[in-house]
């Protein structure tokens, strides 16, 4: 209802640009030289220095972004008109979605200016509703290496690079073009990209940067603020996703290599019930196979893997490296070491045990998120036994799946059915107390 609303003035984001006030709406800049109280970074309470009445009070914003809502409530509760000055357009990585989850939707309004992701792409001629808008305009996540997880301040700029053929990047002064270049070349991407960098925008100094490799790119130095683009220098078709063939991924040969057939692997797969932003462990990894192809379907998470066998250790290394992807952690040594320090899982797959399997069993249970799934894969009756008795001192729930698949072989000029080594797949998950 009407009478409801707050009545107090509205707070009002103002999106601004470098160019100062040419850039403004007469009504964004009536707002800023009205404000009683004005809030933003150093720079940009300079910038607009000139427009700003005496008497106003400036709060620069840097290192304070968690105490801004409290001065805008307190701000208002004085009948005070506040203004907090942000970059381009505050809704595109900017202040206004904190604001607005941190006061109710009527204590502020927001008015927009152009972003310098958009002003990028246009310096380039680039349609902006093709690009994937990115940010690591954050604080120093550090030089990326390959097999980083989620707690890398890159990860998902690195997500994003590996789904999407054109990006316009808001870099920071940390993690800046040269950083994200580099980023590239570990993950052996500098021949598949094309890259600009737009320094300084709208303002005197302005310069874009073009006709660079990434190689070169990852040896040079950029002006700050800029804003990157990167484009696929070819289109790529989409992989696919489920179902590879036992002869795409590398293995031992022969007959003596770890690896989980295609219609074992199928169907193990189905029961780990996984989304696209899972978490899922590899325990006994092998070749790899179960692992990445659950890492082709969760582009939104990650997997974690541990092999001890050195010689099958660098077979999933190279099997990583042959489907180049960026959510894939390889450990080479005996589980469970260092496995506490994994995040918990959505799933998990173990293939391989050397010896100890009850307390493998014992500690997915206990780490796995409600409602998570452990699928496991015997060939030996006695490890069949030794999880299921573990299984049921555990108290959970759990279901065996015997598969034994025959493939067509040529016999001469016919066909005859070649049988696979039958496979038990115990699936399991921990009883949830209700």
């Amino acid at each position: 209802m009407l009478d409801s609303l707050p009545t107090h003035p509205r707070c009002r984001i103002v999106g601004v640009l470098d160019d100062g006030i040419a850039s403004l709406s007469a009504n964004a800049l009536l707002h800023i030289q009205n404000a009683q109280m004005i809030i933003g970074a150093r720079r940009t309470l300079e910038i607009f220095q000139n427009h700003i009445t005496p008497t106003a009070e400036q709060r620069p914003l840097s290192g304070a972004l968690s105490q801004v809502p409290e001065w805008i409530r307190a701000a208002q509760s004085d009948g005070l008109r506040v203004v907090v000055l942000a970059t381009g357009d505050p809704l595109c990585y900017g202040i206004a979605a904190y604001l607005a989850a941190h006061l109710c939707i009527e204590a502020i309004e927001v008015i927009p200016n152009v972003s310098t992701l958009q002003l990028a792409c246009a310096r380039l001629g680039m349609p902006w509703q093709q690009m994937k808008f990115s940010s690591v305009h954050a604080k120093d996540a550090g030089e990326w290496t390959q097999g980083s997880d989620a707690s890398h301040g890159m990860y998902g700029l690195m997500q994003d690079i590996r789904q999407h053929a054109r990006l316009a990047i808001l870099t920071g002064p940390d993690n800046a073009p040269d950083r994200i270049a580099r980023m590239l070349v570990i993950e052996g991407l500098q021949d598949d990209y094309e890259m600009a960098v737009c320094e300084r925008l709208c303002q005197d100094e302005e310069r874009i940067v073009t006709d660079m490799s990434v190689a070169a790119a990852a040896e040079m130095r950029f002006g700050d603020p800029n804003v990157m683009l990167l484009w696929r220098t070819d289109m790529q078709r989409e992989p696919v996703l489920f179902g590879l063939a036992d002869d795409q991924f590398h293995q031992r040969h022969p007959e003596k290599g770890l690896i989980t057939k295609q219609e074992v692997r199928a169907v193990s797969l189905a029961r780990l019930q996984l989304r696209a932003d899972s978490i899922v462990w590899d325990i006994g990894a092998g070749s790899g196979s179960v692992g990445l192809e659950a890492a082709r379907l969760c582009r939104r998470g990650h997997v974690y893997a541990i092999e001890k066998n050195p010689e099958d250790s660098q077979i999933a290394l190279s099997n990583w490296r042959q489907f180049s992807l960026s959510n894939y952690t390889l450990v080479h040594d005996k589980a469970p070491a260092g496995m506490e320090h994994w995040p918990a899982p959505d799933a998990i797959f173990i293939g391989g045990s050397g010896g100890e399997l009850n307390e493998l069993i014992s500690l997915c249970l206990q780490r796995l998120r409600p409602n998570g799934k452990l699928v496991m894969n015997f060939v030996t009756l006695e490890n069949l036994s030794t999880a299921i008795i573990a299984l049921k001192m555990a108290d959970a729930e759990w279901d065996v799946i015997s598969l034994q698949a025959s493939r067509s072989k040529p016999i001469l000029h016919m066909h005859r059915m070649a049988a696979e080594n039958p496979v038990w797949l115990v699936c399991a998950q921990a009883k949830v107390d209700i």
